[in-house]
């Protein structure tokens, strides 16, 4: 699948350089609890379940008509015996200051400073359908194994990935899919007939 080049805007980087802020407190302060890895588990779920399944919930964290106080009703109401107490009050100090909206930014700059934080590498691994748990954890333990350090996989479903799967880390990308040798085989056999074209034309020219 081709993906549409995202030029950043300034709202992005303003999201980014937001989420980036709160990330740092909120680690600093689920650190000082010994809490981190479920702060930030926890967090993943809000976004991922929570935020993902609800258009309402999504819509009444971003709207700038619903006051901050309500929106700490509903995190106390949703959240206050789901959630460790850290994260539900660090939610709150977001309603607080009209920040809600930035949660999913908030995630992903958590998500990288965690890793930093425990020395992980992050591998995005694409595949034509999810993962199940003996599959992601043998890749998981391959690629730990190879790299001699603890991997956390960012999984993404492309359903246009004709078999296999991409794997990329950093720069590197692994990619095994059954598109990838199909491309690759197409431009070899191009390849083959092009020079074939010119052999059969310089002959012709030699007569």
């Amino acid at each position: 699948m081709t993906e549409a080049v995202k030029h950043e805007t300034v709202l992005d980087t303003g999201a980014e350089k937001l989420g980036k802020t709160y990330a740092a407190a909120l680690i600093s302060a689920a650190q000082s609890a010994g809490v981190a890895d479920e702060v930030v588990a926890q967090l993943g779920t809000l976004v991922d379940t929570y935020l993902a399944g609800s258009d309402a919930l999504q819509a009444a964290f971003a709207s700038p008509r619903i006051s901050g106080d309500e929106k700490v009703r509903v995190i106390d109401k949703l959240f206050a015996s789901e959630f460790h107490p850290v994260l539900v009050k660090f939610l709150k100090v977001m309603a607080g200051r009209d920040r809600l909206a930035y949660v999913a930014s908030v995630r992903s700059a958590a998500d990288e400073l965690h890793d930093d934080m425990m020395g992980r590498v992050v591998a995005s691994i694409r595949t034509a359908v999810a993962l199940d748990d003996g599959l992601r954890g043998q890749i998981q333990s391959k690629l730990s194994e190879t790299l001699q350090r603890d991997v956390r996989l960012r999984e993404t479903i492309d359903p246009d990935l004709i078999g296999g799967m991409v794997i990329r880390i950093g720069d590197r990308v692994y990619d095994s899919s059954i598109r990838n040798r199909l491309d690759q085989m197409s431009k070899r056999v191009q390849s083959g007939f092009a020079q074939k074209l010119l052999e059969k034309f310089e002959t012709f020219t030699q007569n």
